[in-house]
């Protein structure tokens, strides 16, 4: 798009009139902004700070809060740094490398840009400090990426994080979900750190209740030309990955849609019913508990070789044990457990956390 260059304030002015149109006539509260690393504006102002300037005129004009998410892959928090701070005001963005290292903790994948997020303590960084490349080469790109985040000053609520979301699922070959891959232990553990971090939880249609239904990418281009640069463009990406081409659905194929609509009669049934009552539980413990919601970034401590990780959340703490051994943590009231045999509520002795598990606890 044209944002910078001779002709560009009519096609500023569409974009900026336009996301006020949804705020206001529609009354939507808040939009995502796809993509916005890919903007290219060298202008004085660029395009992002003048839309949160306008949306926030029109949030004090209407009275209630509006929101602007940034999808950004820049990891640079300038992006949500008050324009009063020298950013560009937008109020969140995303964290992907609390995706990616949370998926690789849970699911042992590591190839394409999972790479760099095999060691557990990639997890306690992200944690710590809201971007694993904050500055440090990133293997995939093969280049230095990021900038850190100042910690003693930024909200974590800025940074909005996933188990998994329509590009991480959708973006897979066969757009197979975790729940294809992992018992409800292990969602529940990814649950457990999206919705006990310090930062914005997000969740994905179906990830609450482990839905069986793959999510792919579908399409339904009339132009049979632009369909098939389409699914030969991510036959290309998906090469990068290391996936099989042979895997790949075929996105203007009606089945691949329809193979992606939501079962709601799983909702109630056995697993799903399971993952269900635990991510309403830890909905619920973040309305019962501050330590939950308190923006401040987190304090975690790893085992790498154990493959254990404490997250403390002031007077509450996490335990993620995924190694191989059960693991014996202090004893505390037990908030929160992904497993079936370990019951909640107060423990005189210490907590013995079964492998592929993890504990919310009050100490």
């Amino acid at each position: 798009m044209n944002l910078d260059a001779e002709g560009s304030a009519e096609v500023r002015r569409l974009i900026l009139d336009n996301a006020l149109l949804w705020l206001r006539d529609f009354h939507v509260d808040g939009l995502r902004l796809d993509a916005v690393h890919a903007l290219v504006d060298s202008s004085d102002t660029h395009l992002l700070e003048e839309l949160a300037v306008e949306v926030d005129a029109l949030s004090a004009h209407l009275n209630r809060p509006l929101t602007l998410i940034a999808e950004s892959d820049l990891n640079d928090t300038r992006m949500v740094t008050p324009r009063e701070g020298g950013g560009y005001g937008i109020h969140a963005q995303w964290s992907d490398d609390f995706h990616h290292a949370v998926h690789v903790a849970t699911t042992g994948e590591t190839h394409g840009y999972y790479a760099d997020f095999a060691p557990l303590g990639a997890l306690a960084k992200v944690l710590d400090r809201g971007f694993f490349h904050d500055g440090t080469h990133s293997s995939f790109r093969d280049r230095p990426h990021g900038r850190p985040v100042d910690t003693e000053r930024m909200p974590a609520w800025r940074l909005v994080v996933c188990a998994q979301n329509h590009d991480q699922v959708g973006n897979r070959a066969r757009g197979d979900r975790t729940a294809e891959h992992l018992d409800p232990e292990r969602l529940l553990c990814a649950a457990l750190l999206t919705l006990g971090s310090p930062f914005t939880p997000m969740l994905f249609q179906g990830e609450e209740w482990a839905a069986s239904t793959p999510f792919a990418f579908f399409t339904s281009h009339p132009e049979p030309e632009l369909g098939t640069a389409t699914a030969e463009g991510r036959l290309a990406e998906f090469e990068q990955m290391g996936w099989d081409p042979d895997e790949v659905l075929d996105p203007q194929d009606p089945d691949t849609f329809a193979r992606s609509v939501l079962r709601w009669d799983e909702v109630g049934d056995g697993h799903h019913a399971r993952v269900l009552t635990g991510y309403r539980r830890l909905a619920a413990l973040r309305r019962e508990h501050p330590e939950l919601t308190d923006p401040r970034f987190g304090d975690a401590t790893v085992d790498d070789d154990r493959r254990r990780l404490t997250l403390d959340r002031g007077r509450l703490a996490i335990h993620l044990n995924l190694g191989d051994d059960p693991w014996d943590v202090p004893a505390a009231e037990v908030l929160f457990s992904t497993s079936d045999s370990l019951p909640t509520g107060p423990a005189s002795e210490p907590v013995a956390v079964p492998t592929g598990n993890g504990v919310l606890v009050r100490r």
